[in-house]
């Protein structure tokens, strides 16, 4: 109802809005809050419960470089916790040292950085940087937050089952997946895996119909496609993405299920276990690699490019200068968004994959590194000579393209198919997608939470421990990753070295990065302590444009209902980043061109009578 007042008459607006604030001023706590439409409500949601699972996250991963740095430590004050995934001697057993990495892995990547970040911001944004009242469809971005829930329940419960939670990497490739026999994180655990992925998959579906047709269809007067911030345009090419890409795994994964539970062979063949040879005949572990790796290319896009946009916002609003090159911007996210389903198999180049097809995917690899430059290029450009607001969202900012730089050039390495028969399964592959997909959109993230918390909650972030937090975290990322590059021929995925004589040298370094590693959490956990403490004790935001900013968020009250505009929506009559324009700081996105003549309200005929 709310959205089909974008297209009516003034006076139809306004009475439609009333009615809209009468009705949702009614609602009940668990309808407002718990099973709300309202799309700022579900952004919260996605990043609150992304929030907690990153601090899951993010603790499994201190316990295995626990593991990796001090492997003789002994954590027997643990048990309470751990119970018998320690031996006798108060060590991780090496069957639970894989399942802490293939759920780490599974937690960042789906939970954290693919709805968290996606989930979050795309609900916050899109409706209110287009003019919109809310989503297209309210009840099915509902659903969306809902499945994604359900997902991360299931996902949960595996740790608690007796063989414990899976354990087969976060890829899950067969045949060590396939076969419940292979080990115990093969058991239960990776069915409840699969089951999770699966409700996850429609989470992201559901979510990405949203997101796209609000784009083509909800847009306010006078937003035509080349006046949206470079947020939506991330936002709307990151849904398309998701959309054709993650049905691959969605197949993937049900095939496993049948080989897993119904005697199929898809993915299994001549396998021998226990010294017992299976039935299984014909299948190809291969083909499930294809079918991964045909939504794991793309998902590192899922990932990054929301985190582009954001940073492309952050850093023009406080440099007070434009996006410079803002079309060359739009043209290179649709170039990365294409050519993100043409390079799948650069991650297989160990497969026995015919070299030659090899030597195409390492021309599109070394091809979507093109439009990368080209945005690192603009970014740095927007910054040279600007008015530079060291605020905590643009230092944040910052840190993402020097780690998206830095992390990126150490990808052309791996797209090359010689060199990666060296590297593959090492600690460089390690460092290099931790840095350019996972420090880096984690930035992008703190970058768009530090920025808009303002028009989220009414308050701000307390500016001095956002400082603290990004000085800790840009340190340790570096601290821990870049060392990793030097870690050569070291084989990651094994809990202890102690058996490779030449990774003695290794021994200290290991230890150093661990360190480094839990001070990084710690400075995650400040973090969420700034961020749920100022939910209700933070500085009342006191106008309703802190930051200075152009685009039509900042239009909205300070707490803006369900519906966004207490009146009529707003029109745009210009771009999304005049800043420094005719000796003005910026001028919003709302502000008619000099000389503007608002068109005559369309005449509506009495269709009884035809009169006027």
């Amino acid at each position: 109802m709310a959205n089909a007042a974008i297209s009516k008459p003034a006076s139809h607006v306004h009475a439609e809005d009333h009615h809209h604030e009468e009705h949702h001023h009614e609602q009940g706590f668990i309808s407002k809050y718990i099973f709300s439409t309202d799309h700022k409500t579900i952004a919260k949601q996605f990043l609150i419960t992304g929030i907690i699972w990153a601090i899951l996250g993010g603790a499994l991963s201190v316990l295995f470089r626990i593991q990796l740095g001090y492997p003789d430590a002994d954590l027997t004050w643990m048990k309470p916790i751990l119970g018998r995934w320690l031996d006798e001697g108060g060590h991780i057993l090496p069957e639970f040292y894989n399942a802490l990495i293939t759920m780490h892995g599974t937690i960042l990547v789906f939970f954290v950085l693919t709805a968290g970040l996606s989930g979050t911001f795309s609900n916050l944004l899109i409706p209110l940087q287009l003019g919109a009242r809310d989503m297209a469809s309210g009840f099915i971005n509902m659903l969306s937050y809902w499945f994604f829930f359900l997902s991360g329940a299931v996902m949960l419960a595996s740790f608690f089952v007796p063989t414990g939670a899976a354990s087969g990497g976060w890829t899950m490739y067969p045949p060590l997946s396939a076969l419940a026999q292979s080990n115990e994180g093969s058991g239960f655990g990776t069915d409840l895996w699969i089951t999770s992925i699966a409700l996850f998959i429609v989470s992201v579906l559901l979510g990405g119909l949203n997101y796209v047709t609000t784009v083509i269809n909800l847009r306010t007067k006078g937003m035509s496609i080349f006046r949206m911030p470079l947020t939506i345009w991330a936002f709307l090419f990151t849904a398309i993405i998701a959309l054709l890409s993650f049905p691959a795994l969605l197949a993937a994964g049900v095939l496993l299920l049948f080989d897993r539970g119904m005697g199929t062979s898809f993915f299994l063949s001549e396998i021998y276990t226990g010294g017992e040879a299976l039935a299984n005949a014909g299948g190809s572990p291969i083909l499930y690699q294809h079918l991964f790796w045909f939504l794991g290319h793309p998902e590192v896009y899922i990932i990054i490019l929301p985190a582009m946009g954001i940073v492309s916002e952050v850093l023009s609003v406080n440099s007070r200068k434009p996006v410079f090159g803002y079309k060359a911007m739009i043209y290179s996210i649709f170039a990365i968004t294409v050519l993100s389903f043409l390079v799948w198999a650069h991650h297989m180049f160990v497969t026995g994959l015919n070299p030659f097809l090899g030597s195409i995917f390492v021309i599109f690899t070394l091809l979507i590194a093109i439009p990368s430059a080209i945005k690192v290029f603009n970014w740095i450009v927007t910054l040279y000579k600007g008015n530079i607001r060291f605020t905590p969202a643009m230092l944040f900012a910052i840190g993402f393209v020097a780690l998206f730089i830095v992390g990126g050039l150490t990808g052309i390495f791996l797209g090359n198919s010689a060199l990666d028969i060296d590297l593959h399964d090492t600690y460089f592959v390690v460092a290099h997608f931790h840095l350019v997909m996972g420090v880096a959109a984690f930035f992008g993230t703190f970058a768009g939470v530090y920025h808009w918390f303002p028009k989220m909650y009414g308050r701000y972030l307390n500016r001095t421990l956002g400082y603290i937090h990004f000085w800790i975290t840009i340190v340790a990322a570096y601290l821990i990753f870049f060392p990793m590059h030097f870690m050569i021929g070291l084989p990651r995925r094994y809990p202890s070295h102690e058996n490779f004589q030449f990774a003695d040298m290794f021994g200290e370094l290991n230890s150093f990065i661990s360190l480094v590693a839990i001070i990084s959490f710690a400075a995650q956990l400040l973090f969420v302590f700034n961020f749920f403490y100022s939910i209700f004790r933070g500085r009342k935001v006191r106008e309703l444009n802190p930051w200075g900013a152009t685009t039509l968020e900042w239009t909205t009250p300070i707490h803006p209902q369900h519906g966004n505009w207490p009146g009529e929506i707003p029109h745009v009559h210009r771009w999304p980043y005049d800043y420094g324009v005719n000796g003005r700081e910026f001028i919003p996105q709302d502000e008619p061109e000099p000389g503007f003549v608002p068109e005559p309200e369309p005449v509506h005929r009495d269709p009884q009578n035809d009169q006027v």
